[in-house]
């Protein structure tokens, strides 16, 4: 009897460590960096390891997710999705055939978004690795003794061992733009060379050029080393060194790390039974921080832009940022929770358009400048979304001239960076963009080849940054400019084809093209005429004015029934030959791409038709079909938090439909509850009462403790906190948020 009570005992008590330990999880407990990782059709996520906005991340270099080798062991990604400059190949005894950068067979990798560790087999060496935010440190533990070494490699630079330290460059770009490595060792270096014919030569520390490497020997069975990266000079990268990490252990720099990225993830607390639900949601949450990153080092900068070092006057200086893809969630959530960030990202945008000649807003702003790509001059959403949400931190009037300077000078042929051409003249007299005629071959100097000129999306794309201009002029009190940029912003309708109900291309001589389907015309990636996705997406490309798409359909059932036929109108080929011409274009529900930024607002458009319960239903549906706890579970190209923002917002209950609308659409929350804390310290809540897989639909609801009958709040109702409450049922309640005065807002008439 005493056994089966002491047998009970224990299984009571390790019950309640099990309950213990699981109330114990922290947010970035539920991060699962390899969600992703293996590509429905083109870029994978990769497993990131880096501080939230740090100027250092790594992850492993190897050619896919499914490879058995890696090159290495990573210094520094210095882009989004680009190669580690430098590299650390760890090497067990022997001075012959000895590689710069060496492939490894590997096992029992482990990542976090604070620590990465990987055990080498065919060296039977263990890595374990902690970033900060301009340095880290890897402790390197070797199982055989003898001359253990670290092959350090640049790939076009230069590197030099004096003794004690291994500093040195490498070249990133064509202009020249360099990355710099200050290097040091806990465990004295016994010898050290350079790499020549796979050997070393023990005369030569100091290597300069392409593929170059130094190799530092060691009596140490463990090698812990620290460094520090700078794109200023190497003394700066040692002081960024100093500044950050004073230590050589690992446990010390990643406990550092682990606590920083609680302590930004734990701005958003989430409720719920569904463990999956949570690593879905804080995974989508921790890719938003990958970008942009905060390049100051000790109140300066180095400036892409005029390849020079500048100061930073007391606001740090954010670049890498692909503006097509985050203005649509990723800076709105950032607006919400990461103010302070955001002002200084739009401070640096202006900053980017200042140190050019033409004085022209960024498009693609990377750590090497502005590579503009895709289409469109969206920064001056991210610019007026901001400030129509009340933050102030940065020169509206100067980011107003940088806006109107891209969209009125600069050509809005896709990724390209001249002035206007004839293209744009046309535009200005007949308001849409001109598409070749069947058969005609391009005539206007500087259109991309292989992009080609995308005329119904850049002509949507321009209707859209348009209002958003007229915005900021209205605010400015530039009445011209009001005036004349809202009209523009009604351009689409020039495009729209009243027969189709589709944005159909137009030829310089007014005539729609045909013969026309709205599936696949359009050449790979419907580029001739639409971006990466065909008609069916771009015919819901007009965020600002909802409403008055719903007045050319003719009425909401007739948008409504054209909203549903996107979502169950077939591929109409082969799955092989439909991603052959659209590649982009994946995450399929019908012709709607969950993969791609553009479909992103499209299912909350049924709350402006007086159908938010299919808003709800499909949010729902989405959210479980595409976006798993698995290495392929996210349908398409991440783009450094472009479609995990969509996640973050959907799974809390809400979606900025239009950014520069101070508005956002209401969905259906994943969580039970859901609390927000933003950047002024305020809590906004959303509690989903009854919420379940089965319960999804909003039955009824109160914001700030008053009935709330509207598919949408604004900005203002949740800016000093509040709380959203939505009692869930499982079948559709088709009368709250109906009412046609209940619809969100739309631009203004003109």
């Amino acid at each position: 009897m005493k056994k089966k009570i002491s047998n009970f005992i224990v299984l009571f008590l390790l019950a309640v460590f099990t309950c213990n330990a699981q109330v114990a999880k922290t947010p970035v407990d539920y991060v699962n960096p390899y969600m992703g990782n293996i590509s429905h059709l083109l870029v994978p996520t990769y497993p990131t390891v880096h501080l939230p906005f740090s100027m250092l991340r790594v992850y492993p270099e190897r050619a896919d997710f499914t490879s058995d080798q890696v090159a290495g062991l990573p210094v520094i990604v210095t882009s989004h999705r680009g190669s580690s400059a430098f590299n650390i190949s760890p090497i067990n005894g022997g001075t012959k055939d000895i590689p710069a950068v060496k492939s490894y067979s590997y096992d029992n990798e482990k990542i976090t978004p604070y620590r990465y560790s990987v055990y080498l087999d065919d060296e039977h060496v263990t890595a374990d690795f902690a970033p900060s935010h301009q340095a880290a440190v890897y402790s390197i533990d070797f199982e055989k003794a003898g001359d253990n070494m670290l092959v350090v490699n640049t790939r076009n630079g230069k590197l030099d061992f004096d003794g004690s330290v291994l500093s040195g460059y490498q070249i990133i770009n064509r202009n020249g733009t360099k990355v710099y490595l200050y290097l040091e060792t806990q465990q004295k270096v016994d010898k050290a060379g350079s790499i020549a014919n796979n050997t070393i030569d023990y005369k030569t520390k100091s290597v300069d050029g392409k593929n170059q490497a130094i190799a530092l020997v060691f009596k140490d069975k463990q090698i812990n080393v620290r460094y520090g990266i700078s794109f200023i000079s190497s003394e700066q990268a040692k002081k960024n060194l100093k500044r950050e990490i004073n230590t050589y252990s690992v446990d010390e720099v990643a406990q550092v790390a682990r606590t920083k990225w609680n302590e930004v993830l734990g701005k958003i607390m989430v409720e719920g039974d569904d463990l999956d639900n949570k690593t879905i949601f804080y995974t989508s949450l921790y890719r938003t921080y990958e970008r942009m990153i905060n390049i100051s080092e000790d109140g300066n900068y180095y400036s892409a832009f005029t390849n020079t070092v500048k100061s930073d006057e007391g606001t740090p200086f954010y670049t890498d940022d692909w503006i097509w893809d985050t203005y649509r969630a990723t800076h709105p959530l950032r607006v919400l929770i990461e103010a302070d960030a955001e002002n200084d990202m739009v401070s640096s945008y202006i900053r980017m358009a200042q140190q050019t000649e033409e004085g022209w807003m960024p498009t693609f702003p990377e750590v090497t400048g502005d590579s503009h790509r895709m289409n469109g001059n969206h920064a001056v959403a991210v610019v007026w979304d901001a400030y129509c949400k009340g933050l102030r931190g940065y020169d509206l009037e100067a980011a107003y001239k940088a806006c109107k300077g891209a969209m009125t000078e600069k050509s809005w042929l896709p990724w390209t960076r001249i002035p206007n051409t004839e293209w744009e003249a046309f535009y200005e007299k007949n308001g849409y963009f001109p598409a070749l005629k069947v058969g005609e071959k391009e005539y206007i100097k500087g259109a991309h080849s292989w992009e080609k000129r995308q005329p119904v999306a850049v002509t949507l794309g321009a209707c859209y940054d348009d209002w958003c201009l007229a915005q900021i002029a209205k605010q400015l009190g530039k009445t011209d400019d009001y005036k004349y940029f809202l009209n523009r912003s009604y351009n689409y309708r020039n495009l729209y084809n009243a027969q189709t109900a589709f944005f159909h291309p137009k030829d310089s001589d007014g005539n729609f093209i045909e013969p026309f389907d709205y599936r696949y015309s359009g050449g790979m990636g419907a580029r001739d005429y639409y971006s990466e996705n065909n008609a069916y997406v771009y015919r819901w490309d007009v965020p600002h004015n909802p409403a008055d798409l719903i007045s050319l359909m003719g009425s909401p059932k007739n948008f409504v029934d054209n909203l549903n036929q996107t979502f169950r109108e077939p591929l109409g080929k082969s799955k092989f030959e439909f991603y052959a011409q659209l590649p982009d274009h994946t995450g399929n529900v019908g012709q709607f791409s969950m993969a791609n930024e553009p479909s992103l607002h499209i299912p909350y458009l049924y709350n402006y038709a007086g159908q938010p319960w299919m808003t709800q239903k499909r949010i729902r549906t989405l959210l479980k079909e595409w976006f798993r706890n698995d290495l392929m579970g996210v349908p398409g190209d991440e783009d450094g938090g472009g479609t995990s923002a969509f996640v973050v917002f959907s799974a809390m209950g809400f979606y900025p439909v239009t950014p520069g609308s101070p508005t956002y659409n209401i969905g259906s929350p994943l969580f039970k509850n859901a609390k927000m804390t933003m950047s002024n310290g305020k809590v906004f809540e959303v509690e989903a009462v009854n919420c379940s897989d089965e319960n999804k639909y909003i039955q009824s609801a109160t914001l700030n403790g008053k009935t709330w009958d509207k598919p949408w709040f604004s900005h203002s109702d949740i800016a000093n906190g509040g709380k959203l409450v939505l009692i869930m049922g499982n079948k559709a309640n088709t009368k709250w948020g109906a009412a046609p005065e209940n619809v969100p807002p739309s631009a203004e008439k003109l």
